[in-house]
């Protein structure tokens, strides 16, 4: 029985553990990335590991995420990210350079590597043949040092591409597609992977923001064949040599099979407040807009600018709709504005944002109250765009560039003939806002900048053997990391400092969840379904870790997060019986006795509800290494208690 491509890679990469699906194996990493507002804890989670310098082919640490800088917090981390890069043999992409995933797509990712960031959306570099994936900021901090990065053995599920698109269709319209078939719950477990016909008719840019959305599937990651699309690619980025074939064998299995005829999709959207609720344009209908960004590490590419440039030539902007359009990088912002797409997005009225995430992340560009806003984004969780009442809708480029115009939500199919949108052959290299890393021997020179707004990584202790504490919050399905960990201007600055940040902890759910975890000094929190879904911000498990957070108990978990808690010590544990779920009353004081002899004997612990006398029993569903992790007080402990 032949292999798919997901399984060559990952089995290549194995160093510990048997490729069973269920299983849990190790994986050899070979390139890592941070951005700022995971990257500067990842660094001082990195430093407190003692290790002089990075022991992987290629890390590279991205300023992207906190470049607005309104206060000295955001300067002082990139500073100290910058100067810890250098010491440690770091590659550091300055501000300015571009988006993380954008940039590491166009210089640095190689077919056939595997790839862990500290993003969620790390899968992006899947669309280059690799196995990129989001983790936690101290699972990639391990990985620099040369640790293996752990996950379950997953299944794979095979996206079978025929036809070719429509002119004015778009790939974002495929993972749409895609995440109306399965859900935001529908990847958890699994590693999507595209094969077929149709996968020669998309460029590497499409394929890249198919994986890039994939992290909505809840997916370990997603991939596509490395082929002379690829080749081609990477040959105009002055990179033909990292150029190597691949793909799945021709009796590959797959788990599961879906087909997508690209032929029969039609423009779609994903309506408030969740990128699966995706309904085709005609079905929502010509609703009227205020708002439209494009940009982000989803649609940012040379080629998606192009055809916004296109669309936007020699017209203006609707009057009742601002318009803003960030490039995806410094090299695709230079060759706009050398070959005139840029000046005609200026003339046509669009505000011109620098290469960074920004309004993705509510970085900016926040819709005004109630205000219905199209975003070429991967994400529309309520408030996550700085507006709590805004409603988001996610569209490809080409249907939030026509909408601009018109004022309402709009088809692009209507323009008619569709020129031919081509890739060049060459594109511009500068590097020049890239910073190698000192060499080993003048290292011990640099000197490491810190600015007074980074604080250490919060205190652990070893797991105790009773736990004892009320249930400081209860919460509903597809909470967040927004929820848990806002994003946005006035919060991201303090990513660096915990004992701040935790001040805001769940504070889109309820506003008194600090100042109540803290006075109880130890709780525990309970969550519905596919809780923790979204970023990999490790500070939605660091924030309630400094609060006291000792365990979550939930219906099910998100992948990442549920790894972020593990790392943090705090007990992931779910409802045997979902029904439990609502015999649980805020403030109710839960205990569990015996928790070392409990976990020791298996999966299955039970959990005493002190106020109303009810017993309950929830999985604790990890691996023997992760049960000594918590036995430890986190991956940080274990790793210092192991050498």
């Amino acid at each position: 029985m032949g292999k798919t491509l997901a399984q060559k890679i990952l089995d290549a990469h194995i160093v510990e553990g048997e490729p069973q699906k269920g299983s849990e194996v190790a994986l050899r990493i070979d390139q890592t990335l941070t951005q700022d507002a995971t990257g500067t804890m990842a660094y001082l989670e990195f430093e407190a590991m003692g290790i002089p310098r990075v022991k992987t082919e290629r890390s590279v640490a991205y300023i992207d995420h906190n470049t607005l800088q309104s206060g000295f917090e955001n300067a002082d981390d990139h500073r100290f990210i910058g100067s810890i890069a250098k010491k440690h043999g770091i590659y550091f992409s300055r501000p300015g350079n571009g988006i993380c995933h954008q940039v590491h797509l166009e210089r640095f990712g190689k077919p056939g590597k595997t790839l862990i960031g500290s993003d969620s959306h790390t899968p992006t570099c899947g669309g280059l043949g690799m196995i990129a994936i989001g983790a936690g900021g101290l699972d990639v901090a391990v990985a620099m040092g040369g640790g293996a990065y752990y996950i379950t053995y997953p299944e794979i599920v095979g996206i079978k591409l025929t036809g070719k698109l429509s002119p004015w269709v778009a790939a974002k319209d495929v993972i749409l597609e895609v995440l109306r078939i399965l859900s935001v719950k529908g990847g958890v477990g699994r590693i999507i992977e595209y094969f077929g016909e149709g996968v020669k008719t998309l460029s590497v840019p499409e394929r890249a923001t198919i994986t890039n959305m994939g992290a909505e599937l809840g997916a370990t990651t997603s991939i596509f064949p490395s082929d002379e699309t690829t080749r081609a690619f990477l040959k105009a980025q002055s990179r033909e040599e990292d150029f190597v074939e691949l793909s799945a064998d021709a009796d590959a299995v797959y788990d599961k099979i879906i087909e997508i005829d690209l032929s029969t999709l039609v423009p779609q959207a994903a309506c408030p407040h969740s990128p699966d609720n995706v309904k085709t344009l005609s079905e929502i209908g010509k609703i009227k807009i205020d708002q439209v960004c494009i940009g982000s590490c989803t649609n940012s590419s040379l080629l998606d600018m192009l055809k916004v440039a296109y669309i936007l030539d020699g017209k203006t902007v609707h009057p009742d709709v601002s318009l803003s359009i960030a490039p995806g990088s410094k090299q695709v912002l230079g060759m706009i504005s050398r070959n005139g797409a840029l000046g005609k997005m200026i003339e046509a009225g669009a505000r011109i944002l620098e290469s960074a995430c920004g309004p993705c992340i509510g970085m900016g560009q926040s819709p005004n109250s109630g205000g219905i806003s199209l975003r070429t984004f991967n994400r529309n969780f309520e408030g996550r765009s700085g507006t709590k009442d805004g409603q988001i809708y996610l569209v490809s480029p080409e249907v939030a560039a026509y909408s601009a115009i018109v004022g309402y939500l709009a088809d692009p199919r209507e323009i008619g003939e569709m020129p031919e949108f081509k890739l060049p052959e060459v594109f511009d290299i500068n590097d020049n806002m890239v910073t190698l890393p000192a060499c080993e021997c003048t290292a011990g020179d640099v000197e490491i900048l810190r600015g007074p707004n980074i604080k250490p990584y919060p205190v652990t202790a070893p797991l105790a053997d009773k736990i004892e504490c009320a249930c400081s919050l209860k919460v509903g399905d597809n909470i967040t990391t927004d929820h848990i960990m806002p994003a946005g201007a006035k919060i991201l600055p303090l990513r660096s400092n915990i004992p701040e940040i935790s001040k805001h902890c769940f504070t889109v759910c309820d506003v008194s969840f600090p100042a109540r975890a803290k006075e109880l000094g130890q709780s525990i929190i309970v969550g519905g379904a596919n809780y923790g879904q979204g970023s990999s911000r490790e500070h939605a498990a660091l924030a309630p870790l400094y609060l006291g957070v000792k365990a979550v108990i939930t219906k099910s978990f998100a992948r990442i997060h549920k790894a972020n808690l593990v790392n943090a010590g705090i007990l992931p544990l779910t409802f045997k019986n979902e029904a439990d779920y609502d015999m649980i009353a805020e403030g109710d004081v839960l205990v569990i006795e015996n928790v070392h002899a409990q976990m020791n004997s298996g999966c299955e612990i039970v959990v005493t509800n002190k106020t109303n006398g009810n017993q309950f029993t929830v999985i604790l569903e990890v691996s023997d290494r992760q049960k000594a992790m918590l036995y430890a007080g986190g991956l940080l402990d274990f790793v210092k208690s192991n050498g």
